[in-house]
């Protein structure tokens, strides 16, 4: 649905010229919730706003749906945009219109006839639960309430892909939650495509398929959140698992064993001591809900050599869980 190609974008030039984005690639498939993670000054947000042209890329393409964003401009571009819709981090609504006055706006902009206009109007309101308040003021909302009206505005025009710059950062935890399950239940009634930015990884862990993980402008790591869970020295599967601090034992090797709730390493650890005549020792585990299923990672110290270790993972493989021996350092910060 997102096809983002070996995109960059720099601003300024020389030596002090700013890559925010170098050599981008990704990919979001229709239908999927997609996050794009990353601290302050990945290139995120340049990222989100190449997808509908509110920046240019200095190199690469981007493509939503059958439109070539980066060959667009004019009519064309104006077009293909109705097909996008965008939620931004402080609601960007207008103070002196009414909650459906400012949804109107976004219908009006794109040339909806004024006769179907109330019904959309009350119709996306609904969606988002604020029909009640169509005639309140940005004011007389709160914050969670304010996002709702940003999110049936970016809904007015029917698109089918919805992007997310950092939308639910202002808001409390509580206000969070409610917020990202409607983007949830919109995503699955409306089959929207959805690409978020942001730096909480808890906002990934609660409704993301698929997520990547930026840095310094590049794309560190990607891949649907099962997959990066079971990749050994995945960031993202790090930051997901945090399973505690860890120093190395000496006479000691690592592995860690990633599970879902439909299976448990502790019958496994049993087979593992009466197959292989081995004791382990569990030096770190969590529980997380990812996605709505819940997902666990164990860290076990292994006596032993490297060969001791690679048997104890081909045990767990065998059977069926995910596993790997801890080779990097880095692979075991918390």
């Amino acid at each position: 649905m997102i096809t983002i190609e070996s995109v960059s974008r720099s601003y300024g030039s020389g030596e002090r010229a700013v890559h925010a984005l170098q050599d981008v690639s990704l990919h979001v498939a229709r239908g999927s919730i997609f996050g794009v993670v990353g601290q302050s000054g990945a290139g995120k947000s340049t990222l989100l706003r190449c997808v509908n042209a509110l920046e240019r890329p200095d190199r690469g393409t981007v493509t939503v749906g059958e439109h070539r964003i980066t060959e667009l401009d004019g009519n064309a571009l104006r077009t293909a945009r109705h097909d996008i819709g965008m939620v931004f981090q402080h609601f960007n609504l207008v103070g002196n219109r009414t909650v459906a006055q400012n949804v109107d706006f976004a219908l009006e902009a794109v040339g909806t006839p004024r006769a179907q206009r109330r019904s959309r109007v009350l119709e996306v309101l609904d969606l988002v639960g604020l029909a009640h308040r169509a005639n309140d003021y940005p004011r007389q909302l709160s914050g969670g309430q304010r996002q709702r009206v940003g999110i049936a505005r970016a809904l007015a025009s029917n698109p089918s892909v919805l992007l997310s710059d950092e939308a639910t950062s202002a808001l409390d935890p509580e206000t969070t939650r409610s917020i990202l399950d409607l983007i949830k239940r919109l995503s699955t009634e409306l089959d929207l495509t959805v690409m978020l930015i942001t730096h909480e990884m808890d906002v990934v862990k609660r409704i993301c398929d698929s997520a990547a993980l930026m840095e310094h402008g590049r794309v560190i790591e990607t891949g649907t959140l099962p997959e990066l869970i079971a990749t050994p020295g995945s960031q993202v599967a790090e930051e997901l698992f945090p399973v505690g601090a860890f120093s190395r034992i000496p006479g000691y090797e690592i592995v860690d064993v990633t599970y879902s709730q439909l299976q448990a390493t502790d019958a496994a650890v049993v087979r593992l001591a009466r197959t292989l005549d081995v004791d382990v020792s569990i030096i770190g585990a969590t529980l997380e809900t990812i996605d709505g299923v819940q997902i666990g990672r164990t860290r076990l110290a292994v006596p032993g050599t490297v060969a001791d270790a690679e048997r104890v993972v081909a045990h767990f493989i065998a059977d069926g869980l995910t596993a790997w021996r801890v080779t990097d350092p880095a692979e075991v910060q918390s």
